[in-house]
């Protein structure tokens, strides 16, 4: 089996002696989230995507929607008390997190933003979502996220 690289999101989580899987698909040709969950053979409801926003009031949000679906912007924003968000602008998006676009994972921001994980994800032992780098996914539990992350569940998908 050929080793996996190692991303700042893998040595976070093994800092923390979070159990995960790594998954690559690297040489694969990716791009979209869908095309991941392909890739990798894996139920596109369990893979998720990180989306940053940003409110009139410039309070920034992170949500992890499934990667065929899309970010309700309505539920997303009542789900963090704002009256309206909209998605960071991809240039906005490197200097903010740390992470570009494709790469971008909840894990090892520069800063820790509010987080919002689908409610759907507690239908699964484990979700996906990205490694921090373009080509890589990193899957775990909720149980074991929380021990490195603090997020909440709320319906926010269209």
């Amino acid at each position: 089996m050929k080793k996996i690289e190692k991303t700042n999101v893998m040595r976070v989580l093994e800092q923390n002696k979070i159990q995960y899987e790594s998954h690559s698909y690297a040489d694969t040709g990716a791009i979209s989230g869908v095309e991941v969950a392909e890739v990798l053979n894996e139920d596109p409801n369990q893979v998720f995507k990180t989306l940053v926003t940003e409110s009139a009031s410039k309070n920034h949000y992170v949500f992890l929607v499934p990667v065929h679906k899309e970010l309700d912007l309505k539920k997303a924003a009542k789900a963090v008390g704002e009256k309206s968000i909209s998605m960071l602008k991809a240039k906005d998006l490197l200097p903010l997190t740390g992470y570009v676009h494709g790469g971008c994972s909840p894990i090892g921001m520069k800063k820790q933003f509010r987080t919002t994980i689908d409610v759907s994800a507690t239908n699964f032992d484990t979700i996906l979502f990205s490694g921090g780098k373009i080509g890589f996914q990193v899957e775990l539990s909720l149980e074991e996220l929380k021990k490195v992350l603090k997020f909440e569940l709320a319906d926010v998908v269209c």
